[in-house]
């Protein structure tokens, strides 16, 4: 248990802070409103773990240990974007159409709603 969390944990720190880092560079090249580095986390995170779950799926990332680094870790620490899109992804190739719909949008709309529901406690 330990090793996993250790695994875990070094991945979450590097993607951590490549995500501080790639977002903060980002949005000093491209000042303004929109998030950019932000879109661009979100949308490079949903590559990478697609390439690592493509690779798993192929045979070639067989260790239990790199798998959680890589996934669990490092994606889950540079965006959780990509595990939700992953996982979005499972449930449209599985046919689960309605709880694909269901996930979605529960996580969109209950998401807002406890981002507000939070600002709302503090003031």
């Amino acid at each position: 248990m330990l090793k996993t969390i250790l695994c875990v944990g070094m991945g979450s720190f590097v993607g951590g802070v490549g995500r501080y880092l790639l977002s903060k560079w980002m949005q000093d090249c491209f000042p303004g409103t929109f998030p950019v580095g932000t879109l661009l986390v979100n949308v490079l995170g949903c590559f990478v773990i697609g390439l690592f779950y493509g690779l798993f799926e192929a045979g070639h990332l067989l260790s239990p240990s790199l798998r959680l680094f890589l996934t669990v870790g490092l994606c889950g620490g540079f965006t959780t974007f990509s595990t939700f899109m992953n996982e979005s992804g499972v449930l449209l190739k599985d046919g689960h159409l309605l709880l694909l719909g269901l996930y979605m949008g529960a996580s969109l709309v209950l998401g807002f709603a406890m981002l507000y529901a939070g600002k709302s406690c503090v003031g």
